[in-house]
């Protein structure tokens, strides 16, 4: 039997990085919600009520003050052991389906939803789920196209089309 090293086995990223980059990021939406909601009034009008930015207003003051105490608290420690949050061969799975989403919700805006869906639909099935070639094309061709006819066709609720749809005329 073969041993491995237990050191491999719990090598990752800490606890420290994702903490503070979580923080920052909560921290900076917290800002524009609150000056967003500054702008569009944060007041009470007397006969009709709170104005559209009174309670966005608040949620905004709490995304910022607890992102602001957690990032305060992550910076405090920073020089201290951290625990781990996720081992390398963990984050590369996470990686692995995040890239190809990424790629699609670009690409949705330029190929439109129908043609993307199937790119990303054909690759996870190949790639990921080792499914022949025409298990892979009949579901990567039949969802979307599944979609179109359900969407387009029967609710009548138009989704984001690209290039080739506009020159099938639709």
């Amino acid at each position: 039997m073969m041993e491995r090293s237990e050191d491999a086995a719990e090598a990752g990223m800490s606890n420290r990085w994702p903490e503070i980059l979580v923080a920052l990021f909560l921290f900076a939406i917290g800002i524009i919600v609150v000056n967003d909601s500054i702008r569009v009034g944060i007041g009470w009008e007397e006969g009709e009520g709170p104005r559209a930015g009174y309670f966005p207003f608040y949620i905004g003051c709490i995304l910022l003050i607890s992102s602001g105490w957690i990032l305060f608290g992550a910076l405090a420690r920073f020089k201290k052991a951290q625990p781990q949050f996720a081992s390398w061969v963990e984050l590369k799975s996470v990686m692995q389906m995040l890239v190809p989403l990424s790629v699609y919700i670009v690409a949705v805006v330029y190929l439109g939803i129908y043609v993307s869906s199937l790119v990303l639909i054909a690759f996870f099935m190949k790639v990921h789920g080792k499914f022949g070639l025409i298990a892979t094309t009949l579901t990567a061709v039949g969802v979307p196209l599944a979609a179109f006819m359900l969407f387009e066709r029967w609710f009548l609720v138009p989704l984001p089309k690209g290039p080739i749809e506009l020159m099938l005329g639709f």
